[in-house]
């Protein structure tokens, strides 16, 4: 068995982390793709006059586009380098003093 220092294995946890998230949001959006389809074929042949099916179309729209933007956007990774900026920025000012 391989022994991990610590920093791999912060490494390796961050990456764990990342494809889970990466992994849940695929998901979602797989599901969503599959789904609302089946929704207005069963709409259209069910109650053509009235769209319901835009509805929960719109209401999961939105939430797989903030899943989306959480994943890729601004989710921790946004956090994780501001973080890191400001600490960088505190070294910085201590070395000089």
């Amino acid at each position: 068995m391989e022994i991990l220092s610590n920093k791999e294995t912060v490494a390796y946890q961050k990456a764990s982390k990342r494809v889970k998230e990466l992994k849940e949001f695929y998901g979602n959006l797989t599901s969503y793709c599959i789904v609302i389809p089946f929704l207005a074929a069963l709409n259209l042949l069910t109650a053509p006059g009235y769209l319901w099916f835009l509805w929960p179309m719109l209401g999961w729209g939105i939430g797989v586009a903030f899943h989306a933007v959480n994943v890729f956007g601004l989710g921790k990774s946004w956090e994780e380098k501001k973080i890191k900026e400001l600490m960088d920025q505190e070294r910085g000012k201590t070395k000089t003093l």
